[in-house]
């Protein structure tokens, strides 16, 4: 029998909401130290309040509270927040200071390792805590990869969308949906995404080794999503035949 901490969620619905004071307190410093454009800005703010959003309706419905690891991604959402806004900026043309980016995205990377193992040792894992976990990392994924692509191509813009081409799928195909073993391959891949895009946005490489870095990642990836189709489709559930009255006659009889 599962308990639900009723109390523990509701109170925990507020973090989000105090995560988006955060954001604006980092866009805003962001604004006064890195220049950052009113559009972007707004634009930060933006995912923040979808994030809160989406975080209060799951607290909500699941009844699980936040817990220590969960803050510590809200934390990292709030980096991504602020990473979003550096390449808003970049987008529309302004180009923000790499080292700030790069900065705030190691940062974001790092503590990555530290929501794990903060759920570990207090025993708060959770399905939410997973999910809000990969759901956060697969956006800064996607908003390193558009960055990136504004100067080695749009192909890049595949690594951030293979994780959404993937869920999208899902709904087209039940057995994708089914849950996957543990692989520590699987968890290096995802993991290499983000430092191998930020190396490519740091402007530390010259263009071809750029290139390369962003093609080893999108190989990665490729292989990684691969083999994890490939196990979901042979161990997907065997379809039921139904014969035909007919048949249910003969068989009877």
């Amino acid at each position: 029998m599962t308990v639900v901490d009723w109390r523990g969620a509701k109170a925990s619905v507020w973090e989000p909401a105090a995560g988006v004071g955060a954001q604006a307190v980092l866009l805003t410093l962001l604004a006064v130290s890195a220049g950052l454009y009113p559009v972007a800005w707004l634009v930060g703010a933006c995912y923040a309040l979808v994030v809160w959003g989406l975080l209060a309706a799951a607290i909500t419905r699941s009844g699980t509270p936040l817990g220590p690891a969960g803050r510590v991604t809200l934390a990292r959402a709030i980096l991504v927040g602020g990473v979003t806004a550096l390449v808003t900026m970049n987008l529309i043309g302004h180009e923000a200071p790499v080292a700030v980016l790069v900065t705030i995205a190691a940062v974001a990377l790092a503590l990555d390792a530290v929501d794990g193992y903060v759920a570990r040792r207090t025993g708060t894992a959770s399905a939410l805590g997973a999910r809000f976990d990969m759901e956060v990392d697969a956006f800064l994924i996607l908003v390193l990869s558009v960055n990136v692509a504004r100067s080695l191509g749009a192909w890049v813009l595949l690594i951030g969308l293979m994780r959404y081409g993937f869920a999208a799928a899902a709904w087209v195909a039940p057995w994708l949906r089914a849950p996957l073993p543990p692989s520590y391959a699987r968890k290096t891949v995802a993991a290499l995404q983000g430092v191998l895009l930020v190396a490519c946005g740091s402007g530390l490489l010259p263009e071809p080794a750029a290139v390369a870095v962003a093609g080893a990642a999108l190989g990665s990836l490729s292989w990684s999503f691969g083999r994890d189709v490939r196990w979901l489709w042979r161990n997907r559930p065997a379809r039921a035949v139904v014969p035909s009255p007919a048949v249910a006659e003969r068989v009877a009889a």
